[in-house]
């Protein structure tokens, strides 16, 4: 059994070595690929130095599962060809919402992986923290609807953007210009209510995400209405989300499911820093849920605030367990 990486050299591609260097995976050897740029360059992995093949001479045949962890034009050209030899857990966008490619998270749909076709899509990173309370909540009580605001780290936007965060918050401090190149406005000590393209009804394609992929993750009958906005935080993504029922619920028993609910951890102290942000998330593969409490205007409605950090479980994580799940029934 053998693993692979495309885009080894990246953000994710690199939390994904993290990861595979921690896990308990049995696996034999693990191949490296990258664009040429990158190509012929070492990366350390338990104790051996594997160093980075071309993905333009790369023969797919070498892994049974092979980590696409390069965007969505690369996944475009290069996973359904991977396809023919190797099982594909594409972190990209492309494939998520294709009939016949499953998108999983493992502790809320793992059936999803009965049936694909050697693809197998990753969820948004915004999408796949909030589905993880989401799932248990919507097992006892359905879920009527989703108003969630995001809180999201520029680290989702990739290596550049977060080398302009702290380009620009240097200059800011040193009272320099401030140059934008990856974002539409200044992002040092600033708020930009706008991530990915606009969509013709004035939603941007990451809230679209959001409502199109928690459909088909949990259930097509929720509706999801997304505000996301990117903020100066280098790494973990923040949630403030509103979950209305069909009917009545109990708020012990929503304390408990919360408290039970796979992945996740309650940090809910009614204090000062009782809570969990981004900062204390990061590097940590649960997913946090604060701020519990009742909708006052709403009492079908509840409040949460969930925290994860996003290259992890919103992306590198889950892949490497979707992998585990997989290699259970290989």
């Amino acid at each position: 059994m053998n693993l692979a990486i495309i885009g080894a050299s990246g953000n994710v591609g690199r939390k994904t070595i993290e990861i595979l260097e921690k896990s308990k995976i049995k696996f034999e050897k693990l191949f490296l690929v990258a664009s040429p740029k990158s190509a012929g360059k070492k990366i350390k992995f338990r104790n051996k130095e594997i160093k980075i093949e071309n993905l333009e001479d790369y023969d797919f045949g070498n892994a049974k599962i092979t980590f696409f962890a390069a965007g969505s034009q690369i996944s475009k050209e290069w996973a359904p060809k991977a396809a023919k030899k190797t099982i594909v857990i594409d972190n990209s966008s492309y494939f998520r919402m294709q009939k016949d490619v499953p998108l999983v998270v493992p502790e809320v749909n793992p059936e999803a992986l009965e049936k694909h076709s050697n693809i197998i899509s990753n969820p948004n990173c915004s999408t796949m923290q909030m589905v993880l309370p989401l799932k248990p909540l919507h097992d006892e009580y359905k879920i009527k609807r989703v108003i969630v605001s995001t809180y999201q780290a520029v680290s989702g936007a990739g290596k550049a953007p977060m080398d302009e965060l702290f380009e620009q918050s240097k200059n800011y401090l040193d009272g320099k210009k401030i140059t934008i190149k990856n974002f539409t406005k200044q992002i040092a000590f600033n708020l930009i209510p706008h991530i990915d393209i606009f969509e013709k009804d004035g939603y941007t394609k990451e809230e679209l995400k959001m409502t199109n992929e928690t459909k088909k993750i949990l259930d097509n009958e929720i509706n999801v209405s997304a505000t996301c906005v990117r903020v100066p935080v280098r790494t973990g993504h923040s949630e403030s989300i509103n979950i209305e029922f069909d009917n009545l619920y109990d708020f012990e028993n929503i304390l408990r499911i919360l408290k039970n609910a796979p992945g996740c951890k309650v940090i809910d102290d009614h204090k000062d820093g009782g809570y969990i942000t981004p900062l204390e998330a990061e590097g940590n593969y649960t997913t946090y849920i604060s701020r519990i409490r009742k909708d006052n205007s709403n009492v079908k409605a509840i409040n949460l605030w969930v925290v994860s950090d996003n290259l992890l479980k919103g992306a590198a994580l889950n892949s490497v367990q979707i992998a585990e799940c997989l290699m259970k029934k290989l």
